[in-house]
This record gives structure tokens, C-alpha cells and sequence, in this order.
């Protein structure tokens, strides 16, 4: 962790490409337990330099026989470390020990009902009998010396296996995923029964240890931070006013894209709750100057990163002892660009640290306090530190803001149409939620909608308003459900809903005389438009 002091123990998530590779790590973060992911190709020198206290081998697409499958280093195993494997790490730590693994002629996917097969530490006082989730073709056919089968399934002969003199376990099967029924049972017989750990990583410790080296990193020099309103940011801003106060100076660049009434609402938050030094950059004028004539979303996109740079370091510059830049990269920011902060072996780096467009002679060591945490943590941290709701539970919003939400080009009289339909739309969807949480009780019920605003296209259409012919601008309605953000499917809403929503656009929005709801899924679209 760069600001945030690792625990006294930890679990590596030893990743083998597999699909559940971040899974892993957050099912032992529930358990309260840190744990961290490294590639396949670590080397045993390099966990041993970790100090992990234990080690999870993540699944994989690939076959262990075919040319370029994954290894490891085989002292890993050697090392004392108890490894827990699943499904491609049972096959890999099988051979690498000497067993065998076979190609079988029938696959396994989906639910597999599960036999037990004798005592087992793992296993526990779980049933004889439970449902696992299997996702196979190739599995261990011999087992390596020492190691004795645990379970089987009717398809799979070594469902689990272990030795236990070694503390090596292993199964084909995923404990990660909610469908295997005891999987929580299993990860925690690992963790605390037979690794020994404790339960001890909660918000509290967080808070503290990142506190603690926030103020160890910064001394007395000052901290100067991007705030833009979103997760991210303000937490980054809330936990630095916990450590450093009014060392950390928070840069609010205001370039008039924000949601309606948002500027405010960062403003107040800002100064009211938190004691930092907050500046706000009124820039809205000059970005609707660059923006004009502008329709190419990549250009949009160019010109409002670029500006918001040029704003930001133009107050950089004229304060004095700012030694450090704080960021609020996450995790998952680390784990896709290849950014990894162990053994040097990312084989590609896109992250945006190394984007930063340093005005000439000007610099400042970064500090990125989150950048081990996954999103719900952070909203979770949010949340520990006093942070209202509406940040917290902010839904995604892109960088660029409102300009990518209006096809075509930007100037104030679409960005007022857009903001006050988007007001509405919110509106009325923040209410039907909250409608639903109430009926069922769960925050994040399937039937809740993920994500929901307005889009403004580059068209017009004819209506009819009173006696009068009206050639006005549509609003495009878009809402969709989501679990995990790759995939989304638009949201059923009820049609007494979307016929409020639109009988107040078009009542309420000067400008507008019509509204459509998009009814595409993503893919083969995305939620945004551009």
C-alpha cells in the first residue's frame, strides 16, 4: 500500500487469468482479512519477501499441458506457507508435485452436487453432502505423494485434495463464488482454522493505519488534491482532512458539467464538514469557449482533460510548500493497467499516474491512499468517515461530465436543458428506489435501477403544445440495471413511471416537447452515448 499501512498479516491472491482472480481477494476482504493480488509469475524469493501468511492460487483459462500455461515457481510450495488452490491452481500445484492431470470426456459446469470423502480440515463441519460450482474440462487424475482425496463429485473423481503435514489444499471447484453453498465456510476454515489469522481488518483499523501513515508520509508539508466531486476524490479529501487537516488543499475546478446543484453540494460539504482548504475554480466560462463548435466526443474529451489541468496548476503554483499530489486510484485502477507494486513484472502500463502533465519544473510526489481498496470499500470508508449519502452513493458519472451527454456540440443553452431533465430524471428514480427498498428491503435489490439520466441529441422534433406547433429538442431517458458494470440490461420500469417522467420534462423544461427511453442492452451498446 503506498499510503495506507499494510496489516501485520495478509493473503496473496496468486492470479492465473482467472475470472474469479478479484473475487478471491474480496471474499477474503469480507472474511476481514487484507489480501492483495500478484501474477503467476512471482517468484518464491519475492513471496517470501511479502511475508504473506497465507497463499490462495487463483483458477485459469488455460490447460497446465498446453505450451504457454502458466507456472509458478515450484519453492513456493516449499516454503511453509499454507496455499489453498482452486480448480487451475489444484491442476498446477498436481503437477508441479508430481501428480497428474487429465483431460476428461465430459466436462463439468454449473452446479455440481458434492460427496465428502473422509475428515478434512477444510471441509470441517460442513455437509457430507453439498453443492459446489464447477467449471472444467481437464482435472487431477493422480494425486501428488502425500496428498489424500477429500471429495469427489460424479464427474470428478479428486473434487478436493490435501495434504495436510504440508498445509497444501486444494479444489477443483470455486469456494469463491455465492453458488457453492459452504464456500464462505471453506475460506474461513482456511483462514482462521487452519492458517491461523485473525479477523481484524476492519473500517476502524483501515481508518487508523491510513490515518496514521498519511501523517508519518507528510510531516509538515502540504498536500494539494484534484476534488472533482465524485467517490473517489472525496474520500481521498475526507480521510486526508482526518489526518493532516488543513495541510491538504482540495481544488474544486468547477467547469459548469457537473449535474445540477452538484458544485454546490461539493462546496458545502467541503467547508462545512470538513476543515480543509477548499478552493473553487470558476472555469465554466472558459470551457463553454473551448467547447464551441466542438461535436467529436474524443476532442471533447481531449479539450476538457487538457483544461482541467491547465486549472488546476495554475492554483498549484501559486502556493507555497505543496510537496505532495493526491490521487484517488483504486485498486482495480492498479490490477487493470498492469501497475503492479511487486517483483517489477507488469508487462503493461496504461495507468493515468504516468499521464500527469507536469507544467515545466513543476512536480510533486503522489500520494494515492485508496489504491488498494475495490469501489465498495472505498464507499464503505466514505461512509466511516461522515461523508453524506449522496457522494457516497454516487452513481458512475463520466470524467467529462454533461458534454458527452449532449450529441453534439456544448453551449449553455443545452447545458440548461440537459441539467434541469436530468433533475427530473434523477428525481423520480431516486424516489422509485427508494420505493423499492423500502418494499423489499435490501439496498441493492435486482429490481432496483443502477444507473439512470437524461441524454440531449443533436435533433429536433415537431409537436403540439396548446394550439401551437412547437420544433423542439427531444430528451433521450436511459436506465439500467447492472451487477458488475461489464454487462447492463435496461431497466422495466414501471409505465406510470416513465409517463411522470416525461409529462414533467416536457412541462417543466422549456425547450424540450419530447421524451424517448432507450431499450438497449450493453452489448451490444454501452450505458453512455459517447
Amino acid at each position: 500500500m503506498s499510503q495506507s499501512a499494510l496489516p501485520d498479516q495478509r493473503v496473496i491472491v496468486v492470479d492465473f487469468g482467472a475470472q474469479y482472480g478479484q473475487l478471491i481477494a474480496r471474499r477474503v476482504r469480507d472474511l476481514h482479512v487484507y489480501s492483495e493480488i500478484v501474477p503467476c509469475d512471482i517468484t518464491a524469493d519475492e513471496v517470501r519477501a511479502m511475508a504473506p501468511a497465507a497463499i490462495i492460487f487463483s483458477g485459469g483459462p488455460a490447460s497446465v499441458y498446453a505450451d504457454d500455461a502458466p507456472s509458478i515457481d515450484p519453492e513456493i510450495l516449499e516454503l511453509g506457507i499454507p496455499v489453498l488452490g482452486f480448480c487451475y491452481g489444484q491442476q498446477i500445484m498436481a503437477v508441479t508435485l508430481g501428480g497428474e492431470v487429465g483431460h476428461t470426456e465430459k466436462g463439468e459446469y454449473g452446479p455440481a452436487p458434492l460427496t465428502r470423502c473422509g475428515e478434512s480440515a477444510l471441509f470441517a463441519d460442513t455437509p457430507g453432502e453439498q453443492t459446489v460450482w464447477m467449471s472444467h474440462r481437464d482435472a487431477v487424475s493422480r494425486v501428488p505423494e502425500g496428498f489424500t482425496v477429500t471429495s469427489s463429485t460424479d464427474v470428478c473423481p479428486v473434487a478436493s485434495m490435501e495434504c495436510a503435514e504440508r498445509r497444501l489444499y486444494a479444489t477443483q471447484f470455486h469456494p469463491e463464488v455465492r453458488h457453492t453453498a459452504f464456500g464462505n465456510e471453506l475460506l474461513a476454515n482456511f483462514l482462521f482454522g487452519i492458517c491461523g489469522l485473525v479477523p481484524d481488518w476492519t473500517m476502524d483499523s483501515i481508518i487508523e493505519d491510513s490515518v496514521a501513515a498519511i501523517r508519518e508520509k507528510v510531516g509538515e508539508d502540504r498536500v494539494i488534491l484534484g476534488l472533482s466531486g465524485g467517490v473517489d476524490s472525496s474520500v481521498v479529501a475526507a480521510l486526508g482532512a482526518r489526518a493532516i487537516g488543513r495541510q491538504l488543499v482540495c481544488v474544486f475546478v468547477d467547469h459548469g458539467l457537473l449535474r445540477k446543484g452538484e458544485p454546490e453540494e461539493v462546496e458545502a460539504v467541503f467547508t462545512e464538514q470538513f476543515d480543509v482548504d477548499f478552493i473553487r475554480v470558476d472555469a465554466r466560462e472558459r470551457y463553454l469557449e473551448l467547447l464551441a463548435g466542438v461535436s467529436d466526443p474524443e476532442e471533447k474529451r481531449r479539450i476538457i482533460g487538457t483544461q482541467f489541468w491547465k486549472e488546476f496548476f495554475a492554483v498549484a503554483q501559486q502556493l507555497d510548500g505543496v510537496k505532495y499530489l493526491a490521487q484517488g486510484t483504486i485498486y482495480p485502477d492498479i490490477i487493470e493497467s498492469g501497475a503492479r507494486k511487486t517483483g517489477g513484472k507488469a508487462s503493461t502500463i496504461k495507468s493515468h499516474h504516468n499521464l500527469i502533465p507536469f507544467p515545466e519544473g513543476v512536480s510533486f510526489e503522489l500520494i494515492e491512499p485508496l489504491d488498494h481498496f475495490f469501489k465498495d470499500e472505498v464507499r464503505a470508508l466514505g461512509t466511516a468517515l461522515g461523508l453524506p449519502d449522496h457522494i457516497v452513493h454516487r452513481q458512475p458519472f463520466p470524467g467529462p461530465g454533461l458534454a458527452i451527454r449532449i450529441i453534439g456540440d456544448v453551449d449553455a443553452e443545452k447545458l440548461e436543458v440537459l441539467k434541469s431533465a436530468d433533475a427530473i430524471v434523477r428525481e423520480e428514480l431516486d424516489a422509485y428506489n427508494e420505493r423499492l427498498f423500502q418494499e423489499t428491503g435490501v439496498r441493492d435489490s435486482e429490481r432496483s435501477v443502477w444507473q439512470y439520466f437524461a441524454v440531449l441529441p443533436d435533433i429536433r422534433s415537431v409537436g403540439v403544445m396548446g394550439d401551437e406547433r412547437t420544433y423542439a429538442r427531444p430528451i433521450i431517458l436511459r436506465a439500467v440495471e447492472s451487477q458488475d458494470a461489464m454487462t447492463a440490461d435496461w431497466a422495466r420500469l414501471p409505465y406510470e413511471l416513465i409517463a411522470r417522467v416525461s409529462s414533467r420534462v416536457v412541462a417543466e423544461v422549456p425547450g424540450v416537447n419530447r421524451v424517448v427511453y432507450d431499450v438497449t442492452s450493453k452489448p451490444p451498446a454501452t450505458v453512455e452515448w459517447e
